[in-house]
């Protein structure tokens, strides 16, 4: 008999995986989920290919009337702004200062994104508090590459 408990410690001992996974990786709680998170922005430094509905013009003249310059919307004219909707996923466990990717899509009549900066857009969630901020130059993911004759490109300037 202790021959056998023996035997089966040493096999016990022995298959132990050898890893370190974190419970967290491998276990899925229940109700533990990550949660959407978002807000509407205003993407600056489009070259010309921006909007500029009514909507776009009153988000700038908001930004510029919280830093004391008092403009009305009639005063801005320029398609170098575009209104968007910046969302994520924000996900569970996250810590103070976890950085999470966002996805920054036109909701006027912007052309392209490309080039633009995110202004400062604090991301709520659906109680309505500030979970994340995002800011920042927008990435398309493309590429550019040239050669003697020839040159090409896909969402890069």
């Amino acid at each position: 008999m202790r021959s056998l408990i023996g035997a089966m410690a040493v096999i016990l001992l022995a298959a132990a995986p050898g890893s370190g996974e974190r419970i967290k990786d491998i276990v899925e709680i229940e109700g533990v989920r990550g949660n959407p998170i978002w807000r509407v922005g205003v993407v600056v430094g489009l070259n010309g290919t921006g909007d500029s509905s009514e909507m776009t013009k009153r988000a700038v003249a908001n930004i510029l009337r919280r830093d004391g310059l008092n403009l009305t919307p009639n005063d801005i004219s320029s398609n170098s702004v575009a209104s968007v909707m910046v969302t994520a996923q924000l996900p569970p466990f996250a810590r103070v200062g976890t950085k999470i990717d966002v996805t920054v899509s036109t909701i006027g009549g912007a052309s392209s994104l490309q080039g633009g900066t995110l202004v400062m857009t604090p991301l709520m969630g659906a109680d309505r508090q500030v979970y994340a901020v995002a800011q920042g130059q927008v990435s398309l993911g493309g590429f550019s590459a040239s050669g003697q004759a020839s040159s090409v490109s896909k969402n890069h300037p």
